[in-house]
């Protein structure tokens, strides 16, 4: 297994620029370790015949039928409204 040193997360630290204590770094070195260890542990798992995924499970989304139903009826519709002009609505200008 890969053993993270203090002086290793200090130094990848650093890129990040955060100031890390020594008490930090051995709590933080440990869990490194632990971390590169499950991926040496990954790495050794027999994926020979199974297809790449880009997730762990299937997604899929769950829709229904788009049916198209006459909710009103245009003239009604129009019935409804202040001004309309050849079938259309009329609304005043923003700009």
């Amino acid at each position: 297994m890969t053993q993270f040193t203090n002086e290793d997360v200090k130094y990848f630290a650093g890129f990040a620029k955060l100031a890390v204590s020594d008490e930090e770094a051995a709590v933080y070195a440990e869990k490194l370790s632990e971390l590169a260890g499950f991926a040496k542990e990954l790495k050794e798992v027999n994926t020979e015949g199974i297809a790449p995924m880009t997730h762990p499970i299937q997604l899929y989304n769950v829709l229904r039928e788009d049916v198209p139903v006459d909710v009103l009826d245009r003239e009604e519709m129009l019935k409804s409204v202040r001004e309309h002009e050849d079938g259309q609505i009329k609304v005043p200008n923003i700009l």
